[in-house]
C-alpha cells in the first residue's frame, strides 16, 4: 500500500525531464528539427497568453508551441528568440488526475508530439484529427 502523506507532485524539472524524454523518443526524421526546441515549464500560462487564446480557465491549457513554424521560417530570418514548447504544470497534474487512464509521462509526451506538429506547421485541423485516437 503507498503512503500518500509522503508523496509530492513532480516539480517543474521532472515535467521539463519528461518532455525531453518525449523529443528524444521521436522519430529519426523529426528528431533532427526537434534539436533546437526549447523547453520551458511554468504553473499557468501568463494571462496575456490565456486572453490571446480567449481562454477563461487557465486549467484548460496544458502547453503550446512559441516559435514559427518550420513551414514558414527562412533562411533570412533572425529570430529574437528560439522555439519554445511551453508545458503548463498545473494543468498538466489537473487533466492527468481526472483522467486517471494515462501516465504523467505519456500525457506530457502527448503534449509535447501535439506542440511539435504545430513546429512542423501541422493545422489545428491536422492535429485534431490525430488526437481523436488519444480521447
Amino acid at each position: 500500500m503507498t503512503d500518500w502523506t509522503t508523496l509530492t507532485a513532480p516539480d517543474a524539472a521532472r515535467i521539463e525531464a519528461m518532455a525531453r524524454d518525449a523529443l528524444a523518443a521521436l522519430p529519426p526524421q523529426f528528431a533532427t528539427h526537434a534539436e533546437g526546441i526549447t523547453i520551458h515549464v511554468a504553473e499557468f500560462a501568463p494571462e496575456e497568453v490565456l486572453d490571446e487564446l480567449q481562454i477563461d480557465d487557465p486549467f484548460e491549457l496544458t502547453g503550446i508551441y512559441d516559435g514559427i513554424p518550420l513551414t514558414e521560417k527562412s533562411v533570412s530570418d533572425q529570430p529574437a528568440q528560439p522555439d519554445i514548447i511551453w508545458l503548463y504544470r498545473r494543468p498538466l497534474l489537473d487533466e492527468w488526475a481526472s483522467r486517471g487512464n494515462v501516465t504523467l509521462a505519456e500525457l506530457v509526451g502527448h503534449v509535447v508530439t501535439h506542440e511539435m506538429a504545430h513546429h512542423f506547421g501541422w493545422s489545428d485541423d491536422d492535429i485534431a484529427s490525430i488526437d481523436r485516437w488519444w480521447e
